[in-house]
C-alpha cells in the first residue's frame, strides 16, 4: 500500500513523525514493506528553524518532495498547494493520502484527494473551536466533511463529528485513535534532557519563567489584541518574572513593523530569541513555571509535561485542558494575563483524555484495517 503524507507546519512534523515511527516499526515486524510512504512537503514553513532542524530532532527522513510554496496570501497559499499537490498525486497514484491538523497544507490536501477520489485519512479529525473567525476552524471543517476515515484525539471530538452528521452510519469511518502528539511527547522528553543546553544558553533557572508563544493570525494581525498581550507581558516581567518569548516569523515580522509602539526588540523587559528547534522548545516547557500560548500544540504540552498554561484566546479546541483545571483563556485582556499568571496552579490529576501514547500504532492500524 502507497500513502502520501502532506506536511507544511512545524506541528504536522510532530505528529508526522510519531506516525512514520509507527509504519517503519509495522513493516519491520512484518519483514516487508507492506506500507510505503511518500512524504510531501508543502513548503509551508520553509526556514532552518522552522522545518529543517525540526526534521534532524524527530528523525524524519527527507521529504520525498518539497513544493516549496512559502509564506503568502491565504487564497494564493491553498491553491498554489493544490495545484502542486495534485500534481504529485497524479504521478504517484497513492492508495491513501494522509493529513494533519488544521493548516492550509491540510486543506489543499484533502481537497486535491478528494477530487482525484483518492481515500484520505485525517489526523486530529473532530477538533472544534465554535469561532469561524478562524482560519484554522475552517480548514478543520472542511477536511473532515471531505474525509473517508477520520482520526480522532478524543471522545470530546467523536461526539462533535457526530452532531455534524459525521458516523459510523455514513460513508465515513470515525475512530477515537487518541493524540499522536502525546506519543511524541513521551518519545522524546527524556531526550531533550539529555541532549538540549538551552537552559544554559538562555541563563535560565528551572520554574523561575514564563514560557511565551504568539503566532495565531487573531493575534498578530490586530495590532490592538497584540499590544494588549504584550502589555500584560510586560508587566508580569515587570515584577519579577523572566518572560521568554521565542519569535515566530509572522510575530516577528508585525513586531518589526511596528516602530511607533512599545512592541518588538525595544522592549528589554522581555527574552526575544529566535524559534527554537522541538527539543529546545519541550525542555523549555517542562522546566517553565508557566506557559502563555494561543497555539493549539502547546496547550496539550503544557498539559501532559504538568505545567499551567495561560491561553491567550477567547476559545481552544482542547477544551479537556480547560476542564482539568490546567488552562485558563484570557483572550487578550492585559489584567486577565496578568491575573492568570498570578494565579496559575496545577489542576487536576489522572484524566486520561488524549490516550495512552500509541495513538501512532492505532492510525496505521485504521487505515491498513480500512483497506
Amino acid at each position: 500500500m502507497k500513502l502520501v503524507t502532506i506536511v507544511g507546519a512545524r506541528p504536522q512534523f510532530i505528529k508526522a513523525a510519531a506516525v512514520s515511527r509507527a509504519i517503519v516499526a509495522r513493516n519491520a515486524s512484518l519483514g516487508t514493506a507492506a506500507i510505503q510512504e511518500f512524504l510531501l512537503h508543502t513548503g509551508q514553513h520553509y526556514d532552518e528553524v522552522m522545518s529543517g532542524v525540526f526534521f534532524r530532532d524527530l528523525e524524519l527522513p527527507e521529504p520525498n518532495e518539497h513544493l516549496g510554496v512559502g509564506s503568502g496570501p491565504q487564497g494564493w497559499q491553498t491553491g498554489r498547494m493544490l495545484t502542486r499537490i495534485e500534481e504529485t498525486l497524479l504521478r504517484e497514484r497513492p492508495d491513501w493520502v494522509l493529513i494533519y491538523g488544521d493548516t492550509n497544507s491540510t486543506l489543499a490536501g484533502a481537497l486535491a484527494a478528494v477530487k482525484l477520489h483518492i481515500p484520505l485519512a485525517h489526523v486530529e479529525a473532530g477538533l472544534r473551536s465554535f469561532n469561524r473567525r478562524m482560519a484554522e476552524e475552517h480548514n478543520r471543517v472542511v477536511s473532515d466533511h471531505l474525509s473517508t476515515l477520520l482520526l480522532c484525539p478524543t471522545r470530546t471530538a467523536v461526539e462533535n463529528l457526530r452532531r455534524e452528521g459525521i458516523d459510523e452510519a455514513g460513508s465515513a469511518s470515525v475512530e477515537n485513535v487518541g493524540d499522536v502528539m502525546y506519543d511524541s511527547i513521551l518519545h522524546y522528553t527524556g531526550v531533550a534532557e539529555k541532549r538540549s543546553d538551552v537552559l544554559h544558553r538562555l541563563k535560565l533557572s528551572p520554574c523561575n519563567y514564563g514560557l511565551v508563544t504568539i503566532h495565531r493570525a487573531e493575534n498578530t494581525d490586530d495590532p490592538v489584541r497584540l499590544k494588549n498581550i504584550f502589555k500584560g507581558l510586560e508587566q508580569i516581567a515587570r515584577e519579577g518574572l523572566p518572560i521568554v518569548l521565542p519569535l515566530h516569523p509572522r510575530t516577528r515580522k508585525v513586531l518589526y513593523k511596528s516602530s511607533s509602539s512599545s512592541l518588538g526588540p525595544r522592549s528589554s523587559s522581555l527574552l526575544l530569541t529566535d524559534p527554537v528547534p522541538y527539543l529546545d522548545m519541550l525542555l523549555l516547557e517542562k522546566s517553565a513555571k508557566v506557559i502563555l500560548t494561543d497555539s493549539g500544540g502547546v496547550q496539550k504540552e503544557a498539559y501532559w509535561l504538568g505545567v499551567p498554561c495561560v491561553t491567550m484566546r477567547d476559545d481552544t479546541e482542547w477544551v479537556e485542558t480547560v476542564e482539568a483545571g490546567w488552562n485558563v483563556l484570557v483572550g487578550a485582556d492585559p489584567d486577565k494575563i496578568v491575573a492568570a499568571v498570578h494565579s496559575a496552579k496545577p489542576g487536576k490529576t489522572g484524566g486520561n483524555y488524549y490516550g495512552d501514547g500509541h495513538a501512532a500504532e492505532r492510525v496505521v492500524q485504521s487505515i491498513v484495517k480500512f483497506v
